[in-house]
């Protein structure tokens, strides 16, 4: 058997459900804090938050399918889960700090945009 074609599989399925499940989480509640940072402009927040999301999905799945390939052989269940743990950490880490990169952002063009009024 192919234990290479499988971690590939495998990698792609989890990595993709994980990015997308993340990127409706932020779609969803971030929405607030783009109609408070654009003065309650719901067409302008929603316009805004929809180009967050795709770019949120091309930097992701751009790095998922860059990182893809494995090296080294893979000859048991043991190294399919190493490599796997090595790769889906790699990518939760990423999701976790454009999370929180976000936050940062949105925070600080709320405290500007409150300062401003």
């Amino acid at each position: 058997m192919n234990y290479v074609i499988l971690t590939y599989a495998i990698y792609l399925c989890i990595t993709l459900i994980l990015i997308i499940w993340v990127a409706k989480t932020l779609f969803s509640n971030g929405r607030i804090f783009l109609v408070d940072i654009f003065h309650n402009n719901e067409a302008l927040a929603d316009s805004v938050n929809k180009l967050l999301l795709v770019g949120f999905y091309l930097v992701n799945i751009g790095y998922t399918v860059y990182a893809l390939q494995i090296y080294d052989d893979i000859a048991t269940a043991q190294v399919i889960i190493e490599k796997l743990s090595v790769k889906l950490g790699a990518i939760i880490l990423i999701l976790g700090g454009m999370h929180f990169l976000n936050l940062y952002i949105f925070f600080n063009l709320r405290k500007r945009a409150k300062n401003h009024r």
